[in-house]
């Protein structure tokens, strides 16, 4: 009898050493089958951003919003995981600052009672998504290294401050403040404020009012100064120099700028 049980039990110990080949192939391989796997968890990915964003808006449904934060925290774990799987050192993709904040995230939805104030960080989600490896090996592959790569980063860290901004405005001033009464308000003096168009229709109580409108306005007038940048400047290619490190140069670059270096730039032919 043992004779007989012993293959049985050791088909499912190599089954599931095959599984992080598996997975590996999956999240970094380049077949069709492969980049339809990472399209599909991209659709998904964005899907729960769009619920993160809504999620002010649909605090109000009670048990279904928490069944639904739930059903996320799950996808998120069975994500994270896989990644993990994945990767081939696991403490070096631990050291990685967005694995951090998708964990910070994951807390997020597993404990909403506990960092229902936080939940409005659940948005930079959108900001790990698109700075990823993954989205621009996978939808992106034709732009990676390029001007659209820089101007749809600069452009997606614009638009994840506004929502980390506006969740902070609403959750420390709703209810505090009769000018936010809503969302839709936080948003408003969000926009207007970040653009310093300051209309003073909405004006934020008190010093810390006060500092979180001067925070706010810096910080978006930086970040549109960072897009226009990536849409105003000469494009640059990255291509690291062997001799001194430089990474990016003028795509008809003969020689590095910085050290003289002979650079043999891919082009595809054109």
């Amino acid at each position: 009898m043992s004779r007989e049980t012993a293959p049985a039990s050791a088909e499912p110990e190599k089954e599931g050493w095959r599984l992080r080949p598996r997975l590996r192939a999956l999240y970094h391989g380049t077949s069709r089958t492969a980049v339809r796997f990472r399209l599909a968890v991209l659709v998904v990915d964005l899907a729960i951003i769009a619920f993160f964003i809504a999620a002010p808006l649909l605090r109000g449904e009670g048990l279904i919003f928490y069944i639904i934060d739930y059903l996320i925290a799950a996808v998120l774990i069975a994500d994270l995981a896989a990644r993990a799987s994945a990767y081939s050192n696991l403490r070096d993709w631990l050291r990685k600052p967005i694995v951090w904040i998708d964990l910070f995230v994951l807390g997020t939805l597993l404990f909403p009672p506990l960092m229902f104030n936080l939940g409005f960080l659940r948005v930079l989600r959108l900001w790990t998504l698109i700075h990823s490896d993954f989205f621009w090996r996978t939808v992106g592959r034709r732009y990676d290294d390029t001007r659209v790569e820089d101007t749809t980063k600069a452009l997606v860290s614009l638009v994840t401050f506004i929502f980390v901004a506006t969740g902070f405005v609403y959750t420390s001033f709703m209810g505090r403040y009769e000018g936010i009464s809503g969302y839709i308000d936080a948003l408003y003096f969000t926009v207007t404020s970040l653009t310093t168009t300051g209309y003073g229709d909405i004006v934020l109580p008190g010093d810390w009012g006060r500092v979180v409108s001067i925070l706010i306005m810096l910080g978006g007038v930086t970040l549109f100064v960072r897009l226009g940048q990536t849409l105003l400047r000469p494009h640059k290619v990255r291509h690291p120099c062997d001799r001194c490190g430089l990474q990016t140069h003028d795509p008809d670059a003969v020689h590095c700028k910085a050290c003289g270096n002979l650079l043999c730039i891919p082009d595809e032919g054109r």
